[in-house]
Parts: structure tokens; sequence; C-alpha cells
């Protein structure tokens, strides 16, 4: 039998990583469902995010690092990479995996302001906060001259969205349930190039893998 409960103890994306075995969806307030790929999550990188991570030759920021599959990537490369996350779970994964993590709010105060030469946000992490401008202002002043961030963003179509979405998701028992609310945004390749200039950036390269758009951000 299917219950539908809630999430007693997550928070945003947490249900993700505590219960990673099982159906997961992003959900809006207009009910528009985004299966999300958390077993791609949990495993090691995959040859469409190493190929972007090969554009990583400094020190390297993974704003909402989850379970660290892009830090180890990156450690695995050489690169000097620190995982960054709200989620508790999070940042034990990332570690367990050999990884730096640090859990913080990339709107907190961090280590290393302005001298960060790359700053990630994959896998939709553009959302995070649900202001993806003030996101990308926060992002350029972690870097350092020259630095970049590199971002995920979806194909042509959705434009930008924000708002508030909850995961639900299904367990392997076959449970329903769903966390709690929390702001989001969703922001496409047609519109990543004004949210950029909004904050003094630019798009350098748009590139595609696997059917997946990458952004490579820089001040002109």
């Amino acid at each position: 039998m299917t219950v539908l409960a809630t999430d007693p103890g997550g928070s945003g994306f947490a249900a993700a990583l505590t219960t990673p075995i099982g159906t997961h969806w992003l959900v809006d307030t207009h009910g528009r469902r985004t299966r999300l790929p958390v077993d791609r999550w949990h495993a090691a990188a995959e040859p469409a995010l190493r190929a972007v991570l090969r554009r990583c030759a400094g020190p390297t920021l993974d704003v909402g690092c989850g379970p660290g599959r892009v830090t180890r990537a990156l450690v695995e490369a050489g690169v000097t990479a620190v995982g960054l996350d709200v989620c508790a779970e999070a940042v034990r994964r990332t570690r367990a995996r050999g990884a730096v993590a640090l859990r913080r709010d990339v709107f907190d105060p961090l280590p290393g302001e302005g001298r960060w030469a790359h700053v990630l946000l994959i896998d939709g992490n553009i959302g995070i906060g649900g202001d993806p401008v003030a996101l990308l202002g926060r992002c350029r002043d972690l870097l350092r001259p020259r630095g970049t961030v590199v971002v995920e963003v979806e194909p042509a179509g959705p434009g930008l969205w924000r708002g508030d979405s909850h995961l639900a998701y299904r367990t392997a028992d076959g449970v329903s349930r769903r966390g709690p609310w929390f702001r989001w945004a969703r922001l496409d390749e047609r519109a990543l190039p004004p949210v950029a200039a909004a904050v003094g950036l630019a798009v350098h390269e748009l590139a595609d893998r696997d059917g997946r758009r990458f952004a490579v951000l820089r001040r002109p």
C-alpha cells in the first residue's frame, strides 16, 4: 500500500541523499514534476561531466556538492576542490569519498573569497535560493580575476522560472513521501545571457555534452 507522508527530517534535497534508492521528482507550485537523476548523483562522475571538469585548472568550489561525485572527480584529476552544501548528509558523503566539504550556505562567509579560480553550479544548482541573479553575483564575488563560473542550464525551452518547489519520492518499498517547500529556480540557455549580464558576467562558452548544456561564464 502507498502512503503519502511528509518527510519529517529532511529539507530541500535531503531525501535524495538519505534515501537514494527509489524514484525522486522535483514538484513546483504548478504541479510540474521533473524526474531527478538521483542514481547519477550517487555514482562516479559520468563522461559528460568529466569533459566539463577538464576546464578546471585551479582551486574550485563545488556549490551544492550533494553526495560529492563532482568534488571527488576534481580531486582525482589533481585539482584543489572544496564541496559546499547546507545538508549535513551531503557533507558527510562527500568527505567519505575522500574529498573536502564544508556545511555552509553559499551566501555565508567562505574561505578564499575572491581567490577561487572556478565556481561550479552543476546538476541544476543554478536554482539554489530561487534567484539566479543573486546567486551568480555571489559566485562572481568569490572568483579571482579571470576566474570562471561553470553552470549547467536547461536546453532552450522553459526560460527563467522562479518559485517554490518540493521533493517527492517513492522509496524502494513503495512508500510515497514529500519534503517541505523551498525556493528554487530553473534557467535555460536562452535566458542565461541576460541573467549573467545583470551581474557583470558574459557567456564565454556554451557546450552540449550528452544532451546537457554547460556554460562557462566570466567577466567580459
